[in-house]
Parts: C-alpha cells; sequence; structure tokens
C-alpha cells in the first residue's frame, strides 16, 4: 500500500511541551507550573456578551475576515496602543486565536525555498509553520547576557540573500523578555536596508511590567512591511474562545483572507461578539490581571534569590525562565527528575529550541498559594541535589 502520509509533517517533530505533559496526565499530585494559560476565568461582562449574542439567535458565519464591528474595535485598539490606523475593512482579519494568523502569514508570505528568521527561545509553533509553508527556517540564538533579546547585530549575521522574513516573538515566550524602542529601531534599520518583512507575534502585549509595550509597527517605515498579530487569548484571560487578528498591508492580508476562505470559513461568531466587549470595556480587567501577575512574579524572583536559582528578570509575559545550568543536569533530565521526584511539573528548555538547553520554564498564570506549594517542592529538589 501507498504511503499516505506527507514526508514533510512526519519530518516535524511533536511539541516538546505536549510530549512532556503527556506524561504527566498520568501522574498523581502533581503540581503543574507549565501551562502557558491564564487562571482567570474570562470576565463575566465579556461572556455575558457571548451568551447574549446566543440568544439572539446570531449562530450564523460572519463574513471571512470578521465581524465589521470587532474589526473596527481592533483598529481603534492598535490606534491608541500603537498610534497606528489600520483600515478596518482592507487591513484588519480576525482569526480563530493568533497562532492561525502566525500560519496564514507564513503560507501567504513565502515562496518555497525562503528563509525566515526565527529567534529563540521561542514559541513552539514558528519553526513547524515556516516548514510547512516550504520555508527554510533560519534559527538565531538569543542570549542569556543580552536579555534574550534580539540585538541588531544578530540580526543582521543571520540574513543571506535568500531571507524574506523576521518573525518578531515580543513579549517573548519562554523567556519573558521585552523589546525597548531603541532595540526596535536598530532591528528596523536592518530590515529596511535589506527589503525584509516582518511577522510580530505580539499576544503578550497587554502583559508587561516595566513599561508599555512598544510595538514595531510604531517605528517608521515598519507597519508597511509588518504583520501584526495580536489576540484575546492572554489579555482577556479567553484561551478557549480562539479569537485573534492580524493587521497589515492590504496586499498581504487580502491573500491571507484567501486561505482562510477555504480553510476555516471564520472565526466562531461568539467569540466575536465577546471580543467587541472585551475591546470595548475591557481595560480594568486587564488592568487587574496585570497587577496579580507582577505580584507573582516579584514573589517568584525573591524566593529564586533565596534559594540559590539564578535568573534574569523578566518584564513582559508571565513565564520565568531559570538557568539550571549549575546544578549539573540537562534541561530535560532536571524536568523529569522534578517531576518524579517532587510530582512538580515545568517545561524544559530544549522545549522552546536547542539554546533553551541548560534552562526551565516555569509560569505564573497560577494562584500565589499553588506557586509557594511548588516552591518549597522546587527548594526540596535542589536541596537534594547539593547534598
Amino acid at each position: 500500500m501507498r504511503n499516505p502520509l506527507s514526508d514533510k509533517v512526519i519530518d516535524i517533530k511533536p511539541s516538546g511541551i505536549r510530549k512532556f505533559f503527556d506524561i504527566v496526565q498520568d501522574m498523581d499530585d502533581v503540581i503543574s507550573l507549565g501551562v502557558g494559560e491564564p487562571d482567570f476565568d474570562t470576565p463575566w461582562h465579556i461572556r455575558d456578551e457571548g451568551i447574549y449574542s446566543l440568544e439572539k439567535g446570531r449562530t450564523f458565519y460572519t463574513s471571512n475576515s470578521g465581524l465589521k464591528d470587532l474589526k473596527q474595535e481592533v483598529s481603534n485598539y492598535v490606534k491608541r496602543s500603537q498610534g497606528i490606523t489600520y483600515d478596518q475593512a482592507s487591513q484588519v482579519f480576525i482569526t480563530v486565536g493568533g497562532s492561525e494568523a502566525i500560519d496564514l502569514a507564513m503560507r501567504a508570505m513565502v515562496n518555497p525555498g525562503d528563509e525566515v528568521l526565527i529567534p529563540q527561545p521561542s514559541y513552539v509553533s514558528y519553526e513547524p509553520c515556516a516548514i510547512l509553508a516550504d520555508a527554510v527556517p533560519v534559527i538565531i540564538n538569543l542570549k542569556e547576557e543580552n536579555e534574550f533579546r534580539l540585538t541588531a547585530k544578530e540580526l543582521e549575521d543571520s540574513i543571506t540573500d535568500k531571507t524574506k522574513i523576521l518573525v518578531l516573538p515580543f513579549p517573548n515566550n519562554p523567556t519573558g523578555a521585552i523589546m525597548e524602542k531603541s532595540d526596535l529601531e536598530a532591528i528596523a534599520k536592518v530590515i529596511l536596508e535589506h527589503d525584509l518583512y516582518v511577522i510580530s507575534d505580539e499576544i503578550y502585549s497587554e502583559l508587561t511590567y516595566k513599561e508599555k509595550h512598544v510595538s514595531i509597527i510604531s517605528i517608521p517605515g515598519m507597519a508597511e512591511r509588518t504583520i501584526y498579530i495580536n489576540g484575546f487569548s492572554k489579555a482577556y484571560a479567553m484561551t478557549g474562545w480562539r479569537l485573534g487578528y492580524a493587521c497589515g498591508p492590504t496586499n498581504i492580508i487580502r491573500q491571507m483572507i484567501k486561505i482562510h476562505q477555504f480553510a476555516i470559513m471564520c472565526a466562531p461568531t461568539t467569540s466575536q461578539y465577546a471580543g467587541v466587549e472585551a475591546l470595548r470595556n475591557g481595560d480594568e480587567d486587564v488592568a487587574v490581571m496585570r497587577k496579580e501577575y507582577d505580584r507573582r512574579r516579584k514573589y517568584l524572583l525573591h524566593e529564586f534569590d533565596k534559594i540559590g536559582i539564578d535568573c534574569f528578570e523578566p518584564y513582559g509575559a508571565f513565564y520565568v525562565f531559570p538557568n539550571i545550568k549549575k546544578f549539573g543536569l540537562s534541561s530535560d533530565d532536571f524536568a523529569m527528575q522534578l517531576l518524579e521526584k517532587e510530582r512538580l511539573a515545568v517545561v524544559p528548555g530544549t522545549a522552546f529550541g536547542d539554546c533553551g538547553e541548560g534552562f526551565i520554564r516555569i509560569s505564573y498564570a497560577y494562584s500565589l498559594e499553588d506557586l509557594k506549594k511548588a516552591l518549597e517542592r522546587l527548594k526540596h529538589f535542589i536541596d537534594g541535589l547539593e547534598r
């Protein structure tokens, strides 16, 4: 019988996160700090808007690009936050989560053999999406001594005559790193000199703790060559609603919608109505959640210092990325032994790229009570290693 499977798909490795947590599912009394999902419920006024849309019978397809009201609210939000105006009719597009937008942007923009630059450690989907689009992923290894920021030199050194796109994943999962305006200005200069495009994944843009998030689209000349991706999952605790969006040049957005209409049709209608409410009236909810995340972030960093774990201070997202090299174990071994001996689940840094070796990712999207229990188990584990 002929092989029914695609070689390209077979060659893609399963998510390192999912592989690890499949093991966790069969274990008892596990505290998990591994899932990148808010522990808050979606605010009630947002849920109510979704419920109301169902009660009113709004259960039909929307247009392929999304509800007009939601696209306008997205346009308003980007204008408020970054000072850039996108036309809701032609430059804003509602997707099934930010992840779909990443996939569509890759497929709409690359030709076979084009190179896509992907800074790592980073979200696990970028590299597979590039491969599935017949692009060649080129990894840029970010360094702890640079606080895991992408430098202009690192970018310049990675560019060839086949390079077309830079993925810009900040605030970053898993490191919590952010890019400051001066960093982005230096990056933009290189992008413009080499006539490249950017896919900017800014899903954690509302969760920064040092200063307000700055997008590369706010740098002169960059909105015209950037696909700006954001969504509702992290800021509004709406992971299960599967709602995101992309903004960008009309010619690129049009092609992304073309793929979307054949594969998906439209984002969930109920979710889109809830998204309108989130953008119109959700700022206070975001502020409350951000304040609590910051409290947990500071707690973890303080406790790490007390028990002798090295960790640079992250200013974005809801992750810390401690360095565990001094304990003499690989990231995978450290995480597996921690799980087996203490029933504490974290994610090996290698799940986010080879340069994540020597690190683990810990999410603080968990209650302070759970974090305190987890730190007790982590301390007990480390004490055992140092004996």
